[in-house]
């Protein structure tokens, strides 16, 4: 079948959509376009929030954000773009979730949904509009979708599980004057 659907509209819309998002969102990681930080801010922001090292961690946060919005956007290796994307922003989602889920309070409502859109497109593929149709899948095959997304979700798990075990040793480190001076 030649003739494209809704669905693969559909899927155009939200690869174009929330890939671009997410690559200008590692840019402003990587290079410090669109008012980020560039690696050095980026590299200090991480290191405040709990992920260290802060510059390797500012980098590969970037490189998923950048690169897998960017793959997403062209429909290219699909499976391993919105996983890396998603992984991305499961770790952001886990510096807000102190502050709620609404974004208006600094929670990770945002967050949250660029990672399952992410996650939802890996699942659901790049439709017909996409580079992975034209090269024939080579790069989106039935199999790397849970490989992709396993991968990341163990590799996740750890990296916010050690984020989180440093900011509660920090916090238990600090304890507030007995008497005010």
């Amino acid at each position: 079948m030649t003739c494209f659907d809704r669905s693969d509209l559909g899927l155009l819309l939200l690869r174009l959509g929330t890939g671009g998002v997410l690559a200008a969102h590692g840019t402003q990681k990587l290079f410090g376009w669109f008012g980020g930080g560039g690696l050095e801010g980026t590299a200090a922001a991480m290191e405040s929030m709990g992920y260290a090292p802060g510059k390797a961690s500012a980098a590969a946060a970037g490189l998923a954000e950048a690169g897998g919005g960017t793959l997403l956007a062209l429909g290219l290796a699909t499976p391993a773009a919105g996983a890396a994307a998603a992984g991305a922003m499961a770790g952001a989602a886990a510096v807000h979730t102190p502050n709620g889920f609404f974004v208006q309070g600094g929670g990770y409502e945002y967050a949250a949904s660029l990672s399952l859109t992410a996650a939802g497109l890996a699942v659901a593929g790049p439709g017909r509009l996409s580079l992975d149709h034209l090269l024939g899948h080579s790069v989106n095959r039935g199999w790397m979708v849970p490989a992709a997304l396993g991968f990341t979700a163990a590799l996740t798990l750890a990296v916010v599980g050690a984020r989180n075990k440093r900011v509660r040793r920090a916090a238990e480190g600090e304890q507030e004057a007995l008497f005010d001076e």
